[in-house]
């Protein structure tokens, strides 16, 4: 170890400030000056933090067809060709009902996969919009990747609810005795999950770099 002297101030070393532009279709680097990547042919472009009016936009939209998703029922059940009458259960319902008949491990994969992941994700997606681009130090954006990997990686199980409704609309459609239909709930659900799931594909990662100034003092003391 040694003492930090006026070199350890320098600010990280990054593509950007090197005069290079990552691919965001390969992820090779290229100068900044080359309109394409020769790998790949994606058309180059810095990271803007003007690119994130598309997450926004997306990440509202998602939002906005999350609430009716809660609010409207999500299946449509009719016994006895409507002698018994009909039912109509929310997502939350839905969960309150499995939990009443015992079934606790799959009213948590329901109440988790249907409320706790897409409310998790529209926090985070918000959050890494709004730092994108400011000062970080390495570890915070570390951090800040690390959390936009987990978005994109839970993302293919939040259509859990749509597949378990269109796997019973399929399977029970048995006329006299009983029949299961999707609710309007299924297509908001659906609307959102895409919507949320655009949001953080249109987010550039490249801006949780730009934002970092100095090094770390774990940098520092190690160098």
């Amino acid at each position: 170890m040694r003492a930090p002297d006026a070199d350890d101030d320098a600010p990280v070393l990054t593509a950007h400030r090197a005069g290079l532009v990552g691919c965001r279709g390969c992820g090779r680097v290229w100068p900044e000056d080359c309109a394409a990547c020769g790998r790949c042919g994606t058309r180059l472009s810095s990271p803007d933090r003007r690119s994130l009016q598309a997450v926004w936009a997306w990440l509202a939209a998602g939002l906005i067809f999350y609430i009716p998703a809660n609010l409207l029922p999500m299946l449509k059940t009719q016994t006895f060709a409507g002698l018994r009458g009909s039912s109509e259960a929310t997502i939350i319902g839905g969960v309150i009902e499995l939990v009443h008949y015992g079934s606790y491990g799959v009213a948590a994969i329901v109440f988790v996969a249907s409320v706790i992941v897409p409310i998790g994700k529209f926090i985070v997606i918000a959050w890494l919009a709004r730092v994108a681009g400011r000062p970080a130090t390495v570890e915070a954006a570390h951090t800040r990747l690390r959390a936009l990997e987990a978005i994109e990686f839970i993302g293919r199980w939040s259509m859990i609810d749509v597949f378990v409704v269109a796997i019973l609309s399929a399977l029970v459609q048995l006329g006299f005795v009983a029949t299961i239909h999707p609710g309007p709930a299924a297509v908001s659900f659906a609307l959102s999950v895409a919507f949320t799931m655009l949001s953080a594909q249109s987010f550039d990662p490249r801006l949780i770099w730009r934002g970092l100034p100095l090094r770390t003092r774990r940098d520092r003391t190690a160098a």
